[in-house]
């Protein structure tokens, strides 16, 4: 069922007003993220989102929050091509920080106190050094906090309160997805189609003809889910109606 507001002037209001909080939420963020990123002098941070929590094959690394810049959709499937596996599994077992190096002789990430209560993952594979974070939260609120850049040297007090405020960001996370929908924002059944099928790989121009839409409908559907779902992108919509269990 589609649910419609009586009042358009309203239905701006709010749309922008979500936005906004949107914008403010991602802001306050980011801060945190790069106040802990400059205290151990990495160049970037990310946000990577466990999704799928069924079968294995399902299950996947979601990047919803980097300061990568232009290049932050193919920075993140670098990252999660060369170490996701690996990383699943060891969010699986083990909540203990995991490091690797870069393929530049000077791009290391180390910790001499220790280095015992560090998993290493393969070297030499990205262009940079990385330390990811585990965070553990229940259903839905797994994933890793991660750090790169060229030498990153790490005490275990550091490491220690990395791990601290990471957990709280993703708890953040958490309570932003978990905040209820009004029901004016509740999805339509176009919307959930559509983003079914978008989180199926299928493109715009597939969506429509499969569905007997114009693209540009389709393309409305979408952002209207997206912002319904008070995601920043596509991307994060679909993610974030996987974990509600809009779509599957």
């Amino acid at each position: 069922m589609t649910y419609f507001l009586p009042n358009p002037r309203a239905g701006d209001d709010c749309k922008a007003g979500r936005q906004q909080a949107r914008a403010s939420r991602a802001a306050t963020l980011v801060a945190r993220l790069q106040v802990m990123q400059k205290q151990i002098n990495a160049r970037n941070f990310a946000v990577l989102r466990l999704n799928g929590n069924g079968l294995p094959a399902s299950r996947k690394l979601t990047c919803v929050l980097d300061n990568w810049g232009a290049d932050a959709e193919a920075t993140a499937h670098e990252l999660t091509s060369a170490y996701g596996e690996e990383l699943l599994a060891h969010l699986d077992t083990s909540l203990l920080p995991v490091m690797w190096n870069g393929t530049g002789e000077y791009q290391a990430a180390e910790t001499s106190d220790f280095a015992r209560f560090t998993q290493r993952l393969a070297a030499r594979i990205l262009p940079y050094s990385g330390i990811a974070l585990p965070v553990r939260l229940g259903a839905q609120g797994n994933g890793y906090v991660v750090f790169t850049g060229s030498y990153i040297d790490l005490s275990s007090e550091a490491i220690i309160d990395l791990h601290g405020r990471s957990c709280q960001i993703m708890t953040d996370l958490l309570a932003a997805d978990e905040r209820r929908m009004l029901p004016a924002e509740s999805l339509s059944d176009r919307e959930i189609g559509c983003l079914q099928m978008a989180g199926d790989g299928y493109i715009s121009e597939e969506i429509a003809e499969k569905m007997g839409l114009s693209v540009h409908t389709v393309n409305a559907y979408l952002g209207a889910a997206t912002t319904k779902l008070d995601s920043v992108n596509r991307i994060q919509a679909i993610a974030k109606a996987i974990r509600l269990g809009y779509i599957s």
